[in-house]
């Protein structure tokens, strides 16, 4: 069994354990009593002429194992926001990542930046309890799901103002991601079947979803500010998530993050 197939076979184990015990209408009630939602999409859109990053914030990986042994996502989070962070992606997935729902609140609470809620979605369920939970975005990854469950959580999503980011991996879902054409795309140069990673898959996937009229972001493997500037260079291409590099360089005075978004377009 491949990575892919065993975290989503995990989840739906864990989903049954979240339906037992919430119900939409419950997390209904919690969403519209929550005041703190800010604009994902919007705030790229904003920074479309400077060097965006979200940067990520998780314990552990399949990949990498445990990356932060003291993990503190408040702490991580005034960090990344100290270095220029525009927008957070907080992993809330359980076994694999060993992450919790609960940290986006508790982040949210300190640090005002929007937060993806990084997950592997595959029950429209989910964005009910990710919006309760304080999210402002959503991933659709379409190696994970077929198209019509993809279609039915990314119009629930515009229904509940989340903001989308499709994520792709090979030319035929770029292709298919074209659809969807309020989403941010996301082309992640790690292939989750395998885990490995390679940054030519973000000049591949660009010449597809070059067109796209929402913005695109380029996605895992990135370690250097000059790997960052070179995609800049062939694509134009200014937004950029990145996990590992960032959490194994929290420490630095001259971080990782600090010299990507300082870079000039």
């Amino acid at each position: 069994m491949n990575a892919l197939k065993k975290i989503t076979v995990e989840k739906f184990s864990k989903l049954k354990n979240y339906k037992s015990f919430y119900s939409i209408e419950k997390l209904k009630e919690q969403i519209s009593l929550y005041n703190n939602f800010i604009d994902f999409k919007g705030k790229l859109k904003k920074e479309k002429s400077k060097v965006s990053v979200i940067a990520e914030m998780k314990k552990a990986s399949p990949s990498a194992g445990t990356i932060v042994e003291k993990y503190n996502p408040i702490e991580i989070g005034k960090n990344y926001l100290d270095s220029g962070a525009s927008c957070l992606s907080i992993l809330t997935e359980e076994k694999f990542f060993l992450g919790k729902l609960e940290h986006i609140n508790e982040v949210k609470s300190k640090i005002k930046l929007p937060v993806l809620c990084k997950d592997f979605f595959i029950d429209t369920f989910q964005l009910y309890l990710a919006k309760a939970a304080g999210a402002d975005a959503i991933l659709i990854i379409l190696s994970a799901i077929n198209d019509s469950l993809a279609k039915q959580i990314y119009d629930l999503a515009n229904e509940l103002n989340l903001t989308t980011i499709v994520e792709v991996h090979t030319e035929e879902e770029a292709k298919k991601a074209l659809v969807f054409k309020e989403a941010i795309i996301g082309i992640n140069n790690r292939d989750l079947t395998t885990l490995k990673t390679d940054i030519n898959t973000t000049y591949k996937l660009y010449e597809i979803l070059g067109s796209h009229n929402q913005p695109l972001i380029c996605e895992s493997g990135l370690k250097s500010e000059k790997e960052v500037e070179e995609i800049i260079k062939k694509t134009g291409i200014n937004n950029f998530l990145i996990g590992e590099s960032l959490l194994k360089d929290l420490n630095k005075k001259s971080s990782l993050l600090k010299k990507i978004t300082q870079i000039s377009l």
